[in-house]
């Protein structure tokens, strides 16, 4: 952990899902970066050597309209037994783990994702403050959860 930049900024999202751990799983092993992102976002997916939720890399371009943005991730463990990572290896931010964690609850499964990330320096970290923070980064989010509910019905 002394390796991570200062100063990282910490997102989180948490929703309660009417589902089993297993099918929350399940859904998240089956789909992709492109069954989650909002219009106008679209996912070109270059190569995709995931053989788990935690294992493997995925790099893909974000289409921000005609904006395109390169990105490689790397899938692992996350904090719990029931959470998986992908961190950044290269991509548009300083710093970006995204960990999607499950929580069996008595009334189903809460699922959390938690967004540690730092913005890059000068004008490319002003780029991603409006893609990547903020308001754009809680409809991203609101999207996901909404679309991973519908997904699960």
């Amino acid at each position: 952990m002394s390796d991570l930049p200062k100063n990282l900024t910490v997102f989180e999202k948490s929703t309660v899902f009417n589902t089993t751990l297993e099918k929350m799983t399940q859904l998240h092993a089956t789909i992709g970066p492109a069954q989650l992102s909002p219009p106008p976002i679209f996912v070109q997916v270059h190569r995709d050597t995931r053989t788990s939720l935690t294992e493997g890399e995925l790099e893909f371009t974000l289409w921000l309209l005609f904006i395109p943005v390169r990105w490689l991730a790397r899938h692992e463990a996350g904090s719990t037994s029931t959470s998986f990572a992908d961190l950044m290896i290269t991509g548009p931010m300083a710093y970006w783990r995204h960990e999607h964690i499950f929580t069996q609850v008595s009334d189903g499964v809460i699922l959390t994702d938690r967004v540690t990330f730092k913005h890059k320096d000068g004008f490319k970290g002003l780029l991603t403050r409006m893609m990547f923070d903020g308001v754009p980064l809680r409809i991203l989010f609101i999207f996901r959860h909404l679309k991973t509910r519908w997904l699960l019905r």
